[in-house]
């Protein structure tokens, strides 16, 4: 399950996060990550998933 999470943290990071933590506080954080910048959004999905 932890690809699945990687590989949808490199595509859509908001969407790796959600599988790892659902609608939380680290979700919203990484959207906006996201928006300000797509590479930081997935470094954030990435080292949440990696985390845990």
């Amino acid at each position: 399950m932890d690809l699945l999470r990687l590989i949808a943290a490199i595509f859509i990071p908001p969407l790796g996060v959600f599988l790892q933590v659902g609608f939380g506080g680290q979700f919203w954080l990484n959207i906006l990550l996201t928006l300000l910048g797509y590479i930081p959004g997935i470094i954030h999905a990435v080292w949440i998933i990696a985390k845990r």
